[in-house]
């Protein structure tokens, strides 16, 4: 069973295969926690001019009874500091060639959503202890 889904691409045309493959990802993510009642996918490639290509980001928005899990995976900011001339910049800032393909930008994207839906379904498990503030544990 599947979740209502709405899918956009911002800055590109749309791809049947890029849209079914999110839609299975999408399923995935139903296999270990089914109680998610809704997403959006937003695809973007950065309007920026590239000569070798674009830099996807993949924004993931899921609805989970009393939350929403909200994942953004964007490239580097190499590529920002470069245009605007920047001459000092880092080199974890460098662009990633592994973030200029859509497939690895959105199976990266869903991996951490899974990382949340984890994390969230073991809060509601009550696995994950809370901490006693210092002032009640004094009492």
């Amino acid at each position: 069973m599947s979740f209502p889904i709405q899918i956009t691409f911002r800055h590109m045309d749309s791809s049947p295969t890029v849209e079914l493959r999110l839609r299975e990802e999408c399923d995935a993510l139903l296999r270990y926690f089914p109680r998610i009642v809704s997403g959006r996918v937003v695809v973007e490639a950065p309007h920026r001019r590239h000569q070798q290509g674009h830099e996807y980001q993949v924004s993931i928005f899921l609805s989970v009874p009393k939350s929403e899990i909200v994942v953004k995976h964007e490239p580097s900011l190499h590529a920002s500091l470069v245009q605007e001339g920047t001459e000092e910049f880092e080199k974890h800032l460098e662009a990633k060639p592994e973030h200029k393909d859509i497939y690895v930008s959105i199976r990266d994207a869903f991996a951490a959503a899974r990382r949340q839906r984890d994390d969230y379904a073991r809060m509601l498990r009550g696995d994950v202890k809370s901490h006693v503030p210092a002032e009640a544990a004094e009492s």
